[in-house]
């Protein structure tokens, strides 16, 4: 019997938490369309420009490392 009511328990709070996180995902303030869309490609931007530098690092260091062992 105690594991039967530990497994209620359990799942009561296991419900408890779902319905309160439905509660604060109400109130969260969400972007946007606009908002979204600027967001959006802010990061792909971001991303790109990280890629192409981490890229040409990369590649200088391996130019670096050629002639070092060659």
């Amino acid at each position: 019997m105690a594991f039967i009511s530990r497994m209620k328990q359990s799942f009561g709070t296991s419900f408890s938490f779902f319905t309160d996180s439905v509660a604060e995902l109400k109130k969260v303030k969400w972007p946007s369309r606009k908002e979204l869309t600027s967001y959006t490609i802010v990061v792909v931007l971001t991303v790109v420009f990280v890629t192409i530098y981490f890229a040409i690092l990369d590649l200088g260091i391996s130019e670096l490392l050629r002639l070092v062992f060659e």
